[in-house]
């Protein structure tokens, strides 16, 4: 009989797999990062979301990381406030991106700032294919986002 102990592992772990990482600035986390989570997850997509996935005395760069690898994807909320948060180089958000832009698993929404705004800070991330809010409904974005976790479940369940 074969050892069957990797699969049982693999299957753990698709089994605590987040569908979206909602990567944020820290002061959109109570207003639009709040209300993208709550889109989301009415749509049925597993989000890992700092506000909800961080529990208090837990070790935040591990948590993150964590959530990082769970993932299947990574939507990135870019505000005026994500705008200025990537100014700083050593911010937690650029290291989730950087985690997110290797695996390119990353969708960036343009919410209340543009994709040339942008691309004047992060231009890795502004050449990724997004949304903007000024052309579409958030809610007609998370439709779209769930829609794509659906096609990355099926691909997952495929290649099993």
């Amino acid at each position: 009989m074969q050892n069957l102990e990797p699969v049982r592992a693999a299957v753990v772990e698709r089994t605590q797999q987040q569908d979206v990482f909602l990567c944020h600035a820290w002061p959109d986390r109570q207003a639009d990062a709040k209300d993208v989570y709550d889109r989301l997850v009415g749509q049925g997509v597993a989000t890992w979301f700092s506000e909800v996935s961080l529990r208090p005395g837990t070790d935040m760069r591990i948590a993150i990381e964590k959530g990082l690898t769970s993932s299947r994807m990574g939507l990135v909320l870019v505000t005026p406030e994500m705008l200025k948060t990537l100014k700083n180089d050593r911010s937690v958000a650029n290291s989730e991106l950087s985690a997110l832009l290797r695996r390119n698993l990353l969708v960036p929404v343009m919410h209340g700032a543009t994709f040339e705004e942008l691309d004047q800070i992060a231009p890795m991330l502004a050449s990724r294919g997004g949304f903007d809010t000024a052309e579409e409904s958030m809610q007609d974005i998370v439709v779209k986002i769930s829609e794509l976790v659906g096609v990355l479940i099926e691909e997952e369940a495929a290649a099993l």
